[in-house]
């Protein structure tokens, strides 16, 4: 089976153990979970547009027991509402150290660092991409990310990343295959 997609800087044997070991999903929002736009309503309410792929692909990873946690520098409520309706409880925002923040979340995920991969996208998620188990660069990520990443993404922030990160992840556990054979029985 071949690893799908992106940039590796390891062989798949090298990265497989380590991926199995990955049971949290750390995730920047702006530039990751979304394109890194920033809009404003006329009223100065925010705006972010969130990829469908990305979110159907989070419950795909929470449907086989894994966890799910934001960590952003700045606080938005479509933020907490994205996170709500995905079921991610774990949300940290207004963190602008997030090596700092990255106990917290340990903490609070009763995870260890080498359990976590952390998705990222520009300087301020580059020690969580050197602390945690995996890091993982979005494909429009500054240079800097990207040499210290496992995996580049060939999606861009916003545009099915995430969703490209956990086919990566779970096609490297083994477990991509059962995961589209549950759907192709579900209507079949």
């Amino acid at each position: 089976m071949t690893i799908p997609q992106g940039q590796l800087f390891s062989t798949a044997a090298e990265l497989r153990p380590r991926a199995a070991n990955i049971s949290l999903l750390l995730l920047d929002v702006d530039g990751v979970l979304t394109d890194g736009s920033i809009t404003y309503t006329q009223h100065g309410d925010e705006i972010k547009r969130f990829h469908v792929r990305d979110g159907s692909a989070i419950k795909i990873w929470q449907s086989l027991g894994l966890q799910v946690a934001i960590l952003s520098g700045r606080n938005s409520q479509a933020v907490e509402r994205r996170a709500k309706e995905l079921g991610i409880g774990l949300i940290l925002q207004g963190r602008s150290d997030k090596y700092a923040a990255l106990p917290e979340v340990l903490d609070t995920a009763r995870r260890t660092a080498s359990e976590v991969c952390a998705i990222g996208d520009d300087l301020p998620d580059l020690p969580l991409l050197l602390k945690c188990g995996l890091g993982v660069a979005v494909a429009d990520s500054c240079p800097e990310l990207q040499s210290a990443a496992s995996y580049v993404t060939k999606a861009a922030g916003g545009h099915g990343a995430v969703r490209e990160t956990i086919e990566w992840l779970l096609k490297l556990r083994g477990q991509w295959a059962d995961v589209v054979e549950h759907y192709g029985k579900l209507h079949g």
